[in-house]
């Protein structure tokens, strides 16, 4: 009877928690009621006639509101199998309490959206006819301020560079898949890094594209009132099934890899066969340099995101280049210890991974809302006030401030890979030494086989389903393999901090055409523990431009510049800076064939034999931003 009693009790206390949770959640709604006028599925009509579902929540009364907009490929409709959801509704509710409206909007094509679905929404129009339409309404005070995370953050900066007179202030979040050449990079997206293609949005598009034949469509004679009703029982997303991606993506060719799980047909198809240089990258979404930028942004990134180093070099390159020099001295940027798009998930502990980086918790209501009072409201705060660039230093695990990025403080300090031609796996003789190379010094040599690539272990990653944890992992049982080089510094006495970019110069031979080669940044612990900080990699036929594919030639040595890797970093005393060297890190990017064809059609690869040579001629390197105390 005890026992009953006890079972009793908890079936009570669960019913009891539930109820209050449903009671939550539906006070959300009630709440919204109260103080909005709430207008669902608006057919906004963009130049061509097509028109974009569009839901507005707006304060009651005849007042005038700046408008925070949001645009994404997401599912916002309020109902889905039949249930009420309120999570588009909590964000609303908050705009709403703090005087704004908040509009959210279906890219062209998703949903209950006309037209057909492109990545990042093209064309570019369709964000300036929003910001029109928006401004003529007689509720709105003519200011508008765009702000999401991901792909409600992506679409943001193309939008910026329309000049469109409303357009205010922004808050792009994960940011990085809206960026096309910038800097150094030129990633087309995240689609790319090094020339090689980043497999996360294979598995994104897989549950993202839209497949034509799928898609039912309303007759324009539909109501806002037509297709509110109708989206109580019928909310047009597609429930795909679940896919065993860390399989998944083995299959070869590349190219069939959604339609060997019977995925849905769509862009998927065209962009897997684009070269780096295509020409339809400069069509769509994507924000290039070489396009104007004038809208005062405050940028949000994460260490363990796709996209960090894009994402700092635009922040740089918009201080540098917005022709405004307001706009120019009006950017400010947050860098947080966290995973894409996971900055509110912070704790007081946080993990990323395994790793524990501390408390890395911020008020970003508070932050975010105080950036559009100032250029939305008439609240003329200083902003002198705020730090223009807060990061947090992992390892240290404490919130920093700097008037630049990176900060003026560093050093960049050559480290020099060096071994007596063993530095293959954990146990061989790799160094990593700030004193020049030898005159002369055996190469390290491993053989990368591309049906048995180094898998990826954490990451700077997203969206990669079951096939690739993000965050920081312990690597030394991965480093016990044949095929990574490990190039490790001594123990530091006093503890060092790097904060910026870390660049990587490798002299390199191979006995194939083409082949990869990667560099991950590790803080290895007294006790061995190595935990991944970033990663990079380049496809050495772009080693000369990604306009151009040059092949190797067995025997010869080539110098490869790769991409930037970024952190900041304080390895403490006892600490070591570890580079690793390979030929693979697989999902994470494609695997190379080797053969210099066209990867992405073949099924059929070659072993290559890769050399890494570190001399006085061929000085294999890293750059280190270390901190000056």
């Amino acid at each position: 009877m005890k026992h009953l009693n006890t079972y009793s009790a908890l079936l009570l206390l669960t019913a009891l928690c539930l109820s209050r949770y449903v009671q939550a959640q539906t006070d959300v709604l009630k709440q919204l009621e109260a103080i909005a006028v709430i207008e669902q599925k608006v057919m906004m009509p963009m130049r061509d006639g097509v028109r974009l579902a569009t839901d507005v929540f707006r304060p009651k009364g005849d007042g005038r509101y700046p408008i925070i907009f949001s645009k994404t490929p997401y599912n916002f409709n309020s109902w889905g199998d039949g249930e009420l959801r309120q999570n588009s509704y909590q964000v609303a509710l908050d705009a709403v309490k703090r005087g704004y409206a908040y509009v959210v909007q279906n890219e062209r094509g998703k949903f209950f959206s006309e037209g057909n679905w492109d990545i990042l929404g093209p064309p570019t129009t369709d964000a300036y006819d929003a910001f029109t339409w928006m401004t003529k309404q007689p509720w709105s005070n003519g200011k508008i301020g765009l702000y999401g995370c991901s792909s409600t953050a992506e679409w943001q900066m193309a939008a910026a560079s329309l000049g469109h007179p409303a357009l205010a202030a922004m808050v792009p979040q994960g940011f990085g898949a809206g960026v096309g050449k910038v800097g150094p990079f030129m990633e087309q997206g995240n689609w790319y890094r090094g020339g090689a293609q980043q497999m996360l949005f294979t598995t994104w598009l897989y549950g993202t594209q839209v497949d034509q034949l799928a898609r039912p469509l309303f007759p324009k004679t539909a109501t806002s009132e037509d297709l509110t009703r109708v989206s109580r029982f019928y909310d047009l997303a597609p429930e795909m099934p679940k896919v065993d991606w860390a399989q998944g993506l083995k299959h070869l060719p590349v190219q069939d890899i959604i339609k060997n799980v019977n995925g849905a047909k769509g862009i998927y198809e065209k962009m897997i066969v684009r070269k780096p240089n295509d020409p339809d990258w400069y069509k769509g979404g994507l924000y290039h340099e070489n396009m104007p930028f004038n809208v005062p942004s405050y940028w949000f990134v994460s260490w363990y995101d796709v996209s960090t180093g894009p994402n700092l070099a635009l922040f740089n390159h918009v201080r540098k280049n917005a022709t405004d020099p307001k706009v120019r001295d009006s950017q400010y940027l947050v860098i947080a210890p966290t995973l894409h798009c996971a900055y509110r998930r912070a704790t007081e502990n946080t993990i990323v991974g395994e790793r524990s980086v501390g408390d890395a918790r911020l008020d970003y209501d508070t932050m975010i809302y105080g950036w559009f009072d100032h250029w939305l409201k008439d609240d003329k705060s200083d902003l002198s006030k705020m730090p223009r660039v807060k990061y947090y230093t992992m390892g240290a695990n404490k919130w920093q401030t700097s008037d630049t990025w990176p900060p003026a403080n560093i050093n960049m300090t050559t480290y020099y890979l060096t071994s007596n031609g063993r530095a293959n796996s954990l146990y061989g003789d790799g160094t990593l030494t700030p004193a020049a190379p030898p005159k002369t010094s055996p190469a390290d040599a491993f053989a990368y086989d591309p049906m048995y690539p180094v898998p990826s272990y954490g990451g700077n990653v997203c969206c990669a389903g079951n096939s690739v944890q993000g965050g920081s992992f312990d690597q030394h049982q991965m480093e016990t393999r044949q095929d990574i080089l490990v190039y490790t510094t001594e123990p530091f006495a006093n503890g060092v901090e790097l904060t910026g970019s870390i660049e990587s110069t490798l002299y390199v031979g191979s006995d194939a055409k083409d082949t990869d080669f990667t560099v991950k940044l590790i803080d290895v612990y007294p006790d061995g523990k190595a935990y991944n900080l970033d990663e990079t990699i380049l496809r050495a036929r772009y080693r000369e431009g990604f306009d151009k594919e040059v092949w190797l030639e067995k025997g010869k040595v080539y110098k490869l510049d790769l991409s930037p890797m970024t952190t900041s970093n304080f390895f403490a005393p006892g600490h070591r800076i570890r580079i690793e060297v390979s030929s693979s890190n697989f999902p994470r990017f494609d695997r190379n064939m080797n053969t210099g064809g066209n990867n992405v059609t073949e099924t059929k690869s070659v072993v290559a034999h890769n050399q890494i040579f570190h001399s006085a001629q061929y000085p294999s390197q890293v750059r280190l931003p270390i901190v000056r105390n």
